[in-house]
């Protein structure tokens, strides 16, 4: 749902509940932000229709910072965040295949000699913990483990969830999104969690369960990078914020009619 320009944002606001509201911020900013947030060729002008919804965003940004994420994902996509039931037996023995996928996954990691040890940076490890999860719980019987589609028909790897686990009895769905913080920060308030919605790259396309599965690590030592526990966690009462920002590329930024001064060019040498 994106708003459009024209219509009477004021009226608007005035009119909509909460729930309204949100929508209205998930996919009315970026389009905002894109005319607000950038040195335009023919520059945009800011229409009176635009500073009102700024001022609800500064006014209300309290009550954006308390959001349910199952809220979010119906109306971002018109599914629903189910609960796991630990005595449903689909369910039980889905999250038994990735209690013992997880295990596996560490242990193999972990050996001396994979590859993984041989990247630099700790944000490269998600991808092979995802291709690791993957691989495995597509070997388990009766389980299917995938990329999932986007809402445009494409296999989309960036973007939350990374995998659709599907049991190919039921139906049942798990969404499962691998993360790697640093063992110990558990009570940071960094935020690690990000989810941009859109609608031709959502990838959210079923009522399912929604699982993160934090994976601990210590660093590097000696050369190897050590992964030290995991934990499956359960986002069906997981809250989240809103963060509005105004934004802009370089290409954006340093235009040529934008450059009050600068530095000599450097001599050849």
């Amino acid at each position: 749902m994106r708003l459009d320009l024209r219509v009477e944002v004021a009226s608007l606001i005035a009119m909509i509940n909460w729930r309204q509201r949100l929508l209205c911020s998930l996919w009315g900013v970026p389009v905002l932000v894109a005319c607000v947030g950038s040195h335009a060729e023919e520059p945009v002008a800011v229409s009176s229709e635009v500073q009102p919804l700024i001022h609800w965003l500064l006014e209300d940004e309290g009550r954006l910072d308390d959001v349910p994420f199952s809220e979010v994902v119906e109306a971002v996509s018109e599914c629903e965040v189910l609960p796991v039931n630990l005595k449903d037996e689909v369910d039980a023995r889905m999250l038994n295949a990735l209690t013992v996928a997880m295990d596996d996954c560490l242990v193999q990691l972990n050996a001396m000699g994979h590859t993984i040890h041989e990247v630099g940076r700790v944000n490269e490890i998600s991808r092979y913990v995802e291709d690791r999860l993957l691989k495995l719980l597509n070997a388990t019987e009766g389980l299917r483990c995938e990329v999932p589609l986007n809402a445009s028909g494409d296999r989309q790897r960036s973007g939350y969830p990374d995998l659709r686990l599907l049991d190919e009895a039921s139906g049942r769905v798990f969404y499962v999104d691998p993360e790697i913080y640093r063992l110990g920060s558990e009570q940071s308030s960094f935020r690690t969690f990000y989810f941009e919605p859109k609608k031709a790259t959502n990838k959210i396309l079923d009522d399912a369960s929604h699982l993160i599965v934090g994976v601990a690590h210590s660093g590097k030592v000696a050369g190897r990078w050590q992964l030290d526990h995991w934990k499956i966690v359960n986002l069906v009462d997981f809250r989240v914020r809103l963060k509005a920002e105004f934004q802009a590329s370089n290409r954006e930024l340093y235009q040529r009619g934008a450059v009050l001064r600068k530095s000599n060019d450097p001599s050849p040498k």
